[in-house]
């Protein structure tokens, strides 16, 4: 399974942007669209998984690339994802097994490395980034998800922005990100680690974020000062109602 804490730090999901920006905020919008400089940057959430599988079936969703995860054996209502696949015209699975319930489906198989090739950094529930370090190198064809995804990438014509030679160049673009604009405004803050090189990168101990020029070292707890990341800096609590069955 992914890394769901990092996976939502740089968008992973299909209802926030990188960095924990959100898709509504015109001002964070407009700072990765900045940044990336991605004139056709989304403007609205997409489907979360249970309807994009939904929308597959009901052939809405003509291409569908699965990474880090197997989705027929753990998402709910297998038939419903089975039968999503099955009506869905291209299937791509990247995976570090030759034979798993998903890849059944799959019209294209990528061989992916696992947890002890692979050469990253994985982030926990309480905000600590860790490196994760290759024991062994990828075995056969396999490679990193990283590269598979700039290749993919550079083949589209975005040699520019697919140019990653290593893992480094990549946390060093998703630390600047998260100091975009921010000053403070967004707890996701990594900036003093966008200047790292490799050596620095390979040798990182693990932080918790935000960082600051003056917390260099991470943050352990937040809130200990009353102030929260919202416009009024004040904590926000939502009354709802129940709705009775």
């Amino acid at each position: 399974q992914p890394n769901a804490m990092g996976g939502r730090e740089v968008g992973g999901l299909s209802n926030v942007l990188a960095a924990h920006m959100d898709i509504d905020n015109p001002q964070h919008h407009a700072t990765v669209k900045e940044f990336w400089q991605a004139p056709n940057l989304i403007t609205k959430p997409g489907l979360r998984a249970v309807d994009m599988f939904q929308a597959a079936a009901d052939g809405k969703v003509k291409c569908l690339w699965i990474m880090a995860t197997n989705p027929v054996a753990s998402m709910p209502n297998r038939a419903l994802v089975e039968a999503a696949l099955k009506n869905c015209e291209l299937v791509i699975v990247s995976d570090t097994a030759a034979q798993t319930d998903t890849l059944n489906y799959a019209h294209i198989a990528l061989p992916a490395t696992g947890w002890s090739e692979k050469n990253g950094t994985v982030t926990n529930s309480e905000r600590r980034i860790s490196r994760q370090r290759g024991l062994v190198e990828p075995m056969g064809e396999a490679k990193h998800d990283w590269e598979i995804l700039s290749m993919v990438g550079r083949a589209m014509g975005f040699e520019e922005a697919f140019a990653y030679q290593h893992p480094a160049e990549i946390f060093a673009e998703h630390c600047a990100l998260t100091a975009a604009n921010n000053n403070g405004s967004r707890a996701l803050d990594l900036g003093p680690l966008a200047d790292l090189n490799i050596a620095q990168y390979d040798s990182l101990r693990p932080q918790q974020w935000p960082l600051s020029n003056t917390h260099r070292i991470g943050t352990d707890r937040l809130f200990v000062d009353g102030s929260f990341y919202t416009p009024d800096g004040k904590a926000n609590f939502v009354a709802i109602m129940p709705r009775l069955p």
